[in-house]
């Protein structure tokens, strides 16, 4: 089974992490598009804008969050050092 598979088959009904992940996607496309097409009156442009800013942008969140899940990696030596007196 790929992997988008697993993914959808294995999160309940409880979880809605999914869907927002879409329905943010969605907001974020639009909003990206509103803003170009006020500001060049074009709508290939602001469909061209729309879809290369929001790829570009989740690109540089992937890698904005391993940053920050290696610098949270780094302090829970620490954190766990002062917990425990040493």
């Amino acid at each position: 089974m790929s992997a988008l598979k697993l993914f959808v088959h294995n999160h309940n009904g409880n979880d809605q992490s999914l869907m927002k992940t879409v329905t943010f996607a969605l907001t974020h496309f639009t909003v990206a598009f509103t803003v170009a097409y006020l500001l060049t009156g074009d709508i290939l442009i602001g469909s061209l804008i729309a879809m290369v800013e929001p790829a570009i942008n989740t690109v540089a969140y992937f890698f904005h969050e391993k940053f920050w899940a290696r610098r949270q990696q780094r302090r829970q030596p620490a954190v766990l050092l002062a917990s425990t007196g040493r």
